[in-house]
């Protein structure tokens, strides 16, 4: 029997798990199509990078997301560790500042309790500050949520898709679809900006677009999603502020508060804002004063002190989709027959996305009548970039005596060598990224993302691109639709 040929719309963290999962069966034959030049450029790059541990969601009015989220959140443990992807498990604080906080507050440990989440309690002032000194010492005390977790959440997409595609799946990068084909009430397929992709069944991951997609298989001309602008700042490493817990503000019904972390990578990150933009702002990622000001006050709140704003190393603002009610859309169709939207997936996607990964999986199941044969030889694994910045000087040496590369230094600020810049290139040619991007290179080895972002080490990333791809330098792309690096003299001849 051959194959049931799927398409997934959207390699972003929703796209990329479900085509994992759907990776383990011998029934399916996946491609992931993605509009951007590479992988988790949409909602799944820029945003608080949280695991929720799914005390904040109520099962009386969403109960599909408070159910995936505790599921996610156990998933990606897992996960985390088949896929080398950098993850910190420091549990949460939800900072309280007056009774009427207080007592909003005190409300998600009962939710905690229907949702089964364990170790959510109240802590106040003592034993707060004794949890995390970087708290501003007038709070008066918090809700305590164990299981929170931090990932670096662009490398999560990245490790997902190489997972995937050594396991058989399809990359197909920057194919924005136009059409979903539809005959006689079932899917043929999708129309894309590289050609026609037939598929038997069509997954719509597309996050702020997914509202676009589902209308293109007749799906509810009613259904949008909006999108809701987030801010934030980030600091230099060199900060004496470091939380060691997940802070942030009494959630309100709009956003779960300003948090203020200390990433994976090691730096001081406050926001976000939760600005609903109009419809035709889905591209929209300015940060602007306004919303700035509004994180810096909350943060101001939230912590004893703030680096000054000279340690801050960029500002920048991600989109989330948000559906009618807050309501995730995840359901197969008998019309079309074969359509599935996992669609208008807003917070807390990111959390639950193994999880929504393995209830689509279901869902085909039950609806389609697939069989689900496991793959004999599926590799739940993958190891991450050998990275200079993580060993000793012993191991150092003893890299750099197998391959010399290791040992010139390309982005000083996070330590990033040639060798490794030249393995994440392979690695995107690999997975099928076509365009290698500087930015591609950034998420993959974190150089550019130090103190100079990228001043020091952008062009000598440019010219191992243009070396290794054979690409005119000045042709060199730093993200979509950006050549930021070049020589003058071949843009003189062009």
């Amino acid at each position: 029997m051959m194959p049931i040929k799927v398409v997934i719309v959207g390699a972003g963290i929703v796209g990329s798990s479900i085509a994992r999962v759907l990776s383990m069966y011998e029934d399916f034959d996946v491609t992931l199509v993605e509009k951007e030049p590479d992988v988790g450029w949409g909602s799944s790059k820029a945003n608080t990078a949280i695991i929720h541990p799914g005390h904040e969601e109520e099962p009386d009015v969403h109960p599909l997301r408070a159910r995936l989220c505790r599921e996610g959140n156990i998933l990606w443990r897992q996960w985390t560790r088949e896929l080398s992807i950098p993850v910190k498990w420091p549990g949460e604080l939800m900072v309280f500042f007056n009774e009427e906080e207080e007592k909003n507050a005190k409300k998600y440990i009962e939710l905690a309790k229907l949702n089964k989440i364990p170790g959510v309690r109240v802590v106040y002032r003592n034993e707060l500050l004794q949890m995390d000194p970087s708290i501003n010492p007038s709070a008066l005390g918090a809700i305590y949520a164990p299981t929170a977790g931090t990932i670096s959440s662009f490398e999560a997409v990245i490790a997902i898709v190489e997972n995937a595609v050594e396991n058989g799946v399809k990359l197909l990068t920057e194919a924005e679809v136009r059409g979903v084909k539809v005959v006689d009430k079932k899917v043929k397929g999708v129309e894309t900006t590289k050609g026609f992709i037939e598929a038997d069944i069509v997954i719509n991951a597309a996050g702020l677009y997914s509202d676009k997609i589902s209308h293109m298989a007749g799906i509810d001309s009613g259904f949008v999603v909006r999108p809701r602008r987030g801010e934030y700042f980030l600091f230099d490493e060199n900060v004496r502020v470091k939380p060691e817990k997940l802070l942030h503000t009494t959630p309100t019904p709009i956003t779960k508060g300003v948090y203020a972390i200390t990433t994976i990578h090691g730096n001081l990150m406050i926001g976000p804002t939760a600005e609903d933009l109009p419809m035709d702002a889905k591209d929209e990622t300015s940060t602007s004063e306004k919303g700035l000001e509004y994180v810096w006050k909350e943060s101001e709140r939230l912590l004893k002190e703030l680096p000054p704003r000279t340690k801050i190393i960029r500002t920048f603002a991600g989109l989330r989709p948000e559906p009618p009610g807050g309501h995730w859309r995840i359901e197969a169709y008998d019309d079309p027959w074969g359509f599935v939207n996992a669609a208008g997936i807003r917070s807390p996607g990111f959390t639950a996305a193994p999880a929504i990964a393995y209830y689509v999986l279901n869902l085909i199941k039950d609806k389609y009548g697939v069989s689900l044969v496991k793959k004999k030889h599926w590799n739940p694994y993958r190891s991450d970039i050998v990275r200079v910045k993580d060993k000793s000087l012993q191991e150092i040496d003893e890299l750099i005596r197998k391959n010399p590369d290791y040992g010139e230094i390309i982005c000083y600020c996070k330590t990033v060598s040639k060798a490794e810049v030249i393995e994440a290139i392979e690695r995107m040619k690999k997975a099928g990224v076509k365009t290698i991007t500087i930015d591609g290179i950034k998420f993959r080895t974190r150089a550019g993302l130090g103190m100079c972002q990228g001043s020091f080490c952008r062009w000598r990333i440019a010219l191992l691109i243009s070396q290794y791809t054979g690409v005119p330098l000045y042709q060199v792309v730093v993200k979509k639709d950006l050549y930021g690096v070049g020589e003058v003299k071949a843009l003189l001849k062009s």
